[in-house]
């Protein structure tokens, strides 16, 4: 061996300095991918890309796995978002399903025809339905609980009284805005109206109620609780009867009509005198 080779291999070796540079960059990669995520929308990508990096290591997943797996997830959370944000854009007063439903109480009950209901076949003919009882025997029930259940397919819906609608309307045709007014009940996939026939209704109320029925007609449906059978409709709106049977005609055109008989259910229990 040379006594230059001999030099050479003596020669002690330099340590390798760790470069600052690098784990600068390393850190703003990781801060620079939060943020992107973050300007994307992607929040479940942004909190849990690590954790499914290492899972997917653990398991020895391809990069094409991983990345699936990830996506996958956001579009799991994504659509959670947007169920929770239709069910509070709904209004609805109190959340129910039809498991919370007691069967028992009503004396007659259709239990297939709701059930029926539930599979929310109807809503891709735009068709409608009417849950007519006396008080207390869950037909507001019912159509909260057939309105959540279309939030959580993705349908647009929208619950309000009768009464509040035309209160709204009323308000609008004062402030000159009953055309804005107007679209806010005929744009959901879905409109419950809660209560129809309860308390009487003029003129300009059935008037409201009949453009908002008739620009609904094949294009959404809408889901009524009432206490009145249809023969008797015409005494809600105003003692007109044309209006009636135009309003009925498009209403029932393509309507399941759920009719509901027993005690009220808020008497349960109560001692007879």
């Amino acid at each position: 061996m040379s006594a230059a080779t001999q030099q050479t291999s003596s020669a002690p070796r330099s340590k390798t300095q760790p470069t600052i540079h690098s784990n600068i960059q390393s850190h703003y990669d990781v801060d620079a991918l939060r943020s992107h995520l973050s300007a994307l929308k992607l929040p479940f990508m942004r909190e849990n890309y690590q954790a499914y990096a290492l899972s997917a290591a653990h398991k020895h997943l391809s990069h094409q796995d991983y990345l699936a797996e990830l996506i996958q997830g956001e579009a799991a959370a994504q659509g959670d978002r947007r169920v929770q944000r239709l069910i509070t854009q709904a209004r609805f007063p109190v959340l129910k399903t039809l498991d919370q439903f007691d069967w028992d109480w009503p004396t007659k009950i259709n239990r297939l025809m709701i059930q029926n209901l539930f599979h929310l076949d109807f809503l891709k003919q735009h068709g409608n339905a009417v849950f007519i009882s006396g008080t207390g025997l869950g037909k507001s029930h019912l159509m909260t609980a057939l309105g959540h259940a279309a939030c959580q397919q993705g349908h647009t819906v929208l619950f309000t009284g009768a009464i509040e609608i035309i209160n709204t309307l009323a308000e609008a045709q004062a402030s000159g805005s009953v055309k804005q007014a107007l679209h806010k009940y005929v744009k959901p996939a879905v409109l419950c109206i809660d209560e129809l026939g309860y308390l009487p209704i003029d003129k300009f109320g059935a008037d409201c109620l009949f453009q908002i029925i008739s620009h609904r007609y094949e294009r959404g449906s809408t889901l009524i609780t009432t206490n009145r059978v249809y023969k008797q409709w015409g005494g809600i709106f105003n003692n007109d009867s044309v209006l009636t049977s135009a309003l009925l005609d498009r209403l029932l055109h393509h309507a399941e009509t759920v009719l509901i008989e027993g005690k009220s259910h808020r008497s349960k229990g109560q001692i007879e005198v």
